[in-house]
């Protein structure tokens, strides 16, 4: 069955010249790219401020930003022919490296979540009293509900031929919805009293950058992806 994500033709970049084609190919590049390198980037940085060790809490960041930050930006970017590393795989193999980051992501978001719970629970603190914590539900909510389509669509027998092309939209869909709850949630985190500690100044906004741009590059990369295509005609 052909995939939703090769593309016959796409309207983005219609009317351009051919140096401002180029140029438009090589920003998009560039910033495919620049994505890879904010997500790993927040997770060091993220793990260098936690001192993982230190306490039971210290663990969450490290946890849901390897999971999240990472693993999940990663699993989507690497079906981007933008400056993927993974570019030149196929598609089969892609799909498979896909499944890959989404466990570890599950793996990291339920160990985060698990710290999180154990050290509010060792402090004698209530639970979800932040919007930080409820935005962190939602999105681990979203986030099992699109794991739920992926594996649907790892195993077709399992469901009907018509129901295929639907649930692959789905499935982008509420990726797309995990992924920008997740960005709101770290975003959040910033706004925390344990962060705002810790980071002031510049370095504050910097840290802002880190997850906005990724997200900016995964959203225009899924709705480009999935916006409706039309054939060239002669």
């Amino acid at each position: 069955m052909r995939s939703s994500l090769d593309v016959e033709y796409s309207a983005v970049g219609e009317g351009l010249g051919m140096r401002e084609f180029w140029l438009y190919v090589w920003l998009r590049r560039l910033a495919v790219v620049a994505a890879h390198i904010m997500s790993l980037g927040l997770v060091i940085l993220t793990s260098i401020l936690s001192r993982p060790g230190t306490s039971l809490f210290s663990w969450h960041p490290v946890c849901m930003s390897l999971g999240f930050c990472l693993c999940m930006t990663q699993g989507i970017l690497l079906f981007s022919a933008d400056g993927s590393p993974f570019c030149f795989k196929s598609r089969k193999w892609k799909v498979r490296l896909h499944w890959f980051f989404q466990a570890v992501l599950l793996v990291c978001g339920a160990t985060g979540f698990g710290f999180m719970v154990a050290s509010k629970n060792k402090k004698e603190h209530p639970h979800f009293t932040s919007w930080h914590s409820l935005l962190g539900v939602a999105t681990m909510a979203s986030t099992v509900l699109q794991a739920i389509c992926g594996f649907f669509l790892l195993f077709p027998k399992l469901i009907s031929t018509h129901s295929f092309p639907r649930l692959r939209l789905y499935h982008a869909t509420c990726g797309l919805v995990a992924y920008l709850l997740a960005t709101i949630t770290v975003i959040s985190a910033m706004f925390s009293d344990w962060f705002q500690a810790l980071v002031k100044g510049t370095i504050w906004y910097i840290f802002l950058l880190l997850p906005l741009f990724p997200a900016l590059v995964v959203m225009n990369q899924i709705t480009s992806a999935f916006l409706p295509k039309k054939k060239i005609t002669s």
